[in-house]
């Protein structure tokens, strides 16, 4: 038994995450004791950062002690900062956006740039071969927005260090996200008691969400990317049309996988009594690039929108301007996904994808806007979306156009009927997980409603069915999330 709670709460454990048995063990212990302190303000959120510290220490070992460094000097960078006036606030601005983004540059960054500069200088430098702290992109991009919005002056630079602490290191956002601003999290503190009585629904609605979570997460993400694991890895042993099935089952299984996360993180806070806001609307219904990314990880692409790209311009400096801006974003979003040219790749294709639509959208306005139409821009931009996420995926360019290749040059309608009996559940999954992405968002809001006024006994059964049936799928145990690497 000593060896258990040991294990359980002082090892640090590459399985850790929010979709664990482990996690779930230890966090219906915290909450009981939250449900205790909740009328006590300051003594509430001491326990919940102490909760947090534990949660990143599990899931990174000691490397955790960037995340309360990165703490402490953005919060007495900004409040210093925020008591200067000109230059010398800008200046003392950029020192501090420089000093938060130093750790997630050098443990992410240090490695690719030795790399390259073996490539391109013949030299021999040797990688350091560092491990990556778990969240250190999230935590890092939400302390720069708080400094930015303080400078900005669109959030007060008078929040206490604890709240402060409570919104950096709040665990449900830890590992990968969504990335939450201070406007949306800090104020909720001072709501205490007035926001469960408001919304008493909350708690439900964030079970509803993890329990989406789980499905999409463990039941759907996991179970297709099993097949397209070997296909990826592997792309000439399958055939051409196997290829395609494994670059469809990416396309879901990323966003089964991530949005499975963003459900769980948000449905956890909401269980704790705090609203985050939604990070995926529905990406897979897009008629063009520019709606597909006010969809997709939406904390993500507002957060480049309104701290890169907006800066660099936005709409407001002519076209010329504004298509450069849309690269150089789009650049930064897939570099900040992986040191990996593969994901800069990706950025350059959705940069120009944007580019090409904002290009063309005057004479695309003026297209009537029938049926079919809307069902051959949903089809471009689905094709596109698909193909840049095989450079997302594959583990080298070459490999990524063996795969395309052999699509093109194998494909045959004849393997369907063999697939399908081969992979009967893979297919099952893969059509059920791209069906239920059809559905509207009323559909959807209207499902979780109905959820919510069942009797508990029902939401009770439900649980254990969802759980139950997670555990019967994953029999091999879950996989880590997908963004839980950037």
């Amino acid at each position: 038994m000593t060896d258990f709670l040991r294990s359980l709460f002082l090892q640090q454990d590459a399985s850790w995450g929010l979709v664990s048995l482990e996690f779930a063990a230890v966090f219906i212990l915290f909450f009981a004791i939250l449900i205790l302190l909740r009328s006590r303000r300051s003594i509430m959120m001491a326990y919940v950062v102490a909760f947090s510290l534990f949660f990143a220490y599990k899931a990174s070992g000691t490397l955790m002690l960037l995340l309360p460094a990165t703490l402490l000097l953005s919060w007495f960078a900004t409040r210093g900062m925020s008591h200067l006036r000109g230059i010398p606030r800008r200046i003392a601005l950029a020192l501090t956006v420089i000093a938060e983004f130093a750790p997630l540059a050098y443990y992410k960054y240090a490695d690719f740039t030795l790399l390259t500069l073996n490539h391109l200088l013949e030299t021999n430098f040797q990688p350091l071969d560092m491990l990556l702290p778990v969240g250190i992109s999230f935590y890092t991009f939400q302390a720069v927005s708080y400094s930015v919005d303080v400078y900005r002056g669109r959030f007060p630079s008078t929040t206490p260090l604890l709240e402060y602490s409570f919104y950096l290191t709040f665990f449900p956002l830890l590992m990968a996200g969504p990335i939450t601003r201070a406007e949306t999290l800090i104020p909720q503190l001072h709501e205490g008691n007035s926001a469960s009585k408001r919304d008493a629904a909350l708690p439900y609605q964030g079970l509803y969400l993890i329990l989406l979570g789980i499905l999409k997460k463990v039941v759907v993400a996991d179970y297709v990317a099993q097949f397209t694991n070997w296909v990826f890895d592997s792309p000439t042993d399958y055939s051409g049309f196997e290829n395609l099935m494994a670059v469809m089952g990416y396309t879901l299984q990323i966003f089964c996988d991530f949005s499975g996360y963003s459900d769980v993180a948000i449905g956890l806070a909401a269980i704790m009594g705090f609203q985050l806001k939604e990070n995926f609307r529905f990406p897979y219904q897009s008629l063009n690039l520019t709606e597909f990314w006010r969809r997709w990880h939406i904390a993500l692409s507002t957060w480049f929108r309104d701290y890169l790209y907006i800066p660099l311009g936005g709409n407001r400096h002519g076209r010329l301007r504004m298509y450069l801006g849309c690269l150089v974003t789009m650049l930064a979003a897939g570099l900040w996904h992986g040191a990996s040219w593969l994901f800069v790749l990706w950025g350059a294709m959705h940069g120009l994808g944007l580019i090409v639509h904002k290009a063309c959208k005057p004479w695309l306005d003026a297209i009537p806007n029938t049926g079919w139409v809307r069902a051959l821009s949903w089809l471009l931009t689905f094709a596109y979306v698909t193909l840049a996420w095989v450079f997302f995926r594959s583990t080298s360019v070459e490999n990524a156009c063996l795969l395309l290749s052999h699509i093109a040059e194998d494909f045959s309608w004849d393997y369907l009927v063999p697939f399908v009996k081969a992979r009967t559940a893979w297919s099952v999954f893969a059509i059920v997980g791209f069906a239920l992405h059809a559905l509207r968002g009323h559909h959807a809001d209207s499902l979780k409603k109905t959820f919510v006024r069942t009797p508990w006994i029902v939401k009770l059964i439900l649980t254990i069915i969802v759980i139950q049936f997670a555990i019967n799928v994953s029999s091999q145990g879950v996989a880590p999330f997908i963004y839980a690497q950037f």
